[in-house]
C-alpha cells in the first residue's frame, strides 16, 4: 500500500527534525539550524508544525546565544501561530532571522518534490 501524501510530508518533516536534533547533540549547531530551515519549508502550511519548528529554532538560538536570532524567532513564533491559520505564509521561506519573514523563496528541488505531492 502506498503512503498518502500527508504521511509522506509528515515523514519528511520528522526526518529533518530528527537530523537537527542529532546534530544539536553532536554540537554542529549551524548544520542543525539548516535542517530546521528545511523542516520549516516543508511544515509552514501547518499551524502546528510551523509553530513547533519556530519553537525549536528559538531554543537553538538561545543555545547559540544569538540575540538577533532569539528576537527573530520570537516575532516568527507570534506570526506562525496567528498568520498561518489564515493561510498567510511565504512559500519557501526558510524561517531564520536572516530572511525577511514575508519573503517568498525558491523551494529546493528535493523538497518541492515532496510538497508537490501534497
Amino acid at each position: 500500500m502506498k503512503p498518502d501524501n500527508n504521511q509522506v510530508l509528515a515523514t519528511a518533516i520528522s526526518q529533518e527534525l530528527a537530523l537537527a536534533e542529532s546534530l544539536v547533540e553532536s554540537g554542529d549547531l549551524h548544520l542543525a539550524f539548516h535542517h530546521l530551515e528545511r523542516a520549516h519549508v516543508l511544515g509552514q502550511a501547518s499551524t502546528y508544525q510551523h509553530t513547533c519548528i519556530h519553537w525549536r529554532m528559538f531554543k537553538l538560538a538561545v543555545r547559540q546565544r544569538s540575540p538577533r536570532e532569539i528576537w527573530g524567532q520570537i516575532v516568527r513564533l507570534i506570526g506562525a501561530s496567528t498568520k498561518t491559520p489564515l493561510g498567510i505564509y511565504p512559500t519557501g521561506n526558510t524561517g531564520g532571522a536572516n530572511v525577511w519573514f514575508f519573503k517568498s523563496m525558491p523551494v529546493p528541488e528535493d523538497l518541492a518534490k515532496i510538497l508537490i505531492r501534497k
